[in-house]
This record gives C-alpha cells, sequence and structure tokens, in this order.
C-alpha cells in the first residue's frame, strides 16, 4: 500500500473510532442536554499515535459526526473547531520525544481547550454565560476520564511496531 493511501485509510479508521467512541458511551448530564464521553480518548490516543494533523483530522470530523448521528447537530460546527484545535494542540505537543509526563500535559492542555471552546460554544448557542457554565463540570470530568484512558493505550500502543510503522508515515 503506498504512503497516500496508508494515510487516508489510517485518519479514516481514526474519524471513525473517534466516532464510535463518542457516540457508544453517551451519558446524559443534566442541565446541559448534553452528554459525557469518552471520544476525547481516541482524538488523544490518534494525536499522540500520529501527530497533530491526524489528531485534529479524527478529533474534528469524527466528534461532528458523532453529534450530527446523535441529534446534536446544532453544535457540529463548533464541535469540528475545538475538537479539532484539541488534536492539534496534543500532537503539536507531544510530536517529537514524547513521555508519558509530556502526554499528561499535552492531553491535559487538550482538556482545557475542549471545556473552553465548549463553554464559548455554549454561549454562542444558548446566549448565557451562566447557562454555558454549567457544562464545565462535565467536560472536565469528560476530559479527566479520557486522559486516564487514553495515556496508557497510547502508551502500550506505541510499543506495538506495526503502529510505529503508521507513525513514521502520517
Amino acid at each position: 500500500m503506498n504512503n497516500k493511501t496508508r494515510e487516508l485509510v489510517l485518519r479514516a479508521l481514526m474519524i471513525a473510532l473517534v466516532c464510535i467512541a463518542t457516540m457508544t458511551i453517551q451519558i446524559p448530564t443534566p442541565g446541559t442536554n448534553g452528554y459525557v464521553n469518552i471520544g476525547d480518548s481516541v482524538i488523544f490516543i490518534s494525536s499522540i499515535l500520529f501527530g497533530p494533523i491526524p489528531g485534529m483530522i479524527a478529533g474534528g470530523i469524527g466528534s461532528a459526526l458523532a453529534d450530527i448521528l446523535s441529534g446534536y447537530s446544532h453544535w457540529a460546527l463548533f464541535t469540528l473547531i475545538v475538537k479539532g484545535l484539541e488534536g492539534y494542540l496534543v500532537g503539536i505537543i507531544v510530536r517529537k520525544h514524547n513521555t508519558i509526563l509530556k502526554d499528561v500535559f499535552a492531553t491535559a492542555l487538550g482538556t482545557i481547550v475542549m471545556v473552553v471552546g465548549y463553554f464559548g460554544a455554549g454561549i454562542v448557542l444558548k446566549g448565557s454565560v451562566l447557562i454555558s457554565a454549567v457544562s464545565i463540570p462535565s467536560n472536565l470530568i469528560q476530559g479527566i476520564i479520557s486522559m486516564a484512558i487514553a495515556i496508557p493505550l497510547a502508551y502500550s500502543l506505541n510499543k506495538v511496531s506495526y503502529v510505529r510503522s503508521f507513525k513514521a508515515h502520517s
């Protein structure tokens, strides 16, 4: 398989995995009309293993697709931007010589981007700072849980030579 095809397949796979992880476990959050999910863990894994561009594409498109398919299409554009930035930032921070400490730092910043991004999007969509602020705790919990899932998985997957072969071409 040539490198372009390999990249395309990897990115499509990561988009699908983000979408599935986002849609499979959706815990409704009272007062927000939203839900907590583990899609961020796949965004983090994609960014840590394959870099900023695959992380951005998987995060933005996979999460926006999940919003559309889950009936939250009014959030999809904001999600595309917020989750894309989240994936890009994590990938930029860890792209060279990533360590577990660097992964923790990067995913913590990615979580902050997600929380702040959705807070801003909530202000736009709901027209209220206070109503938007209600989602901050659940978004923080979502990010922290995703960090706890992603970091050990990415660390383990990074030891697999087949996964590393994709990293070399991303």
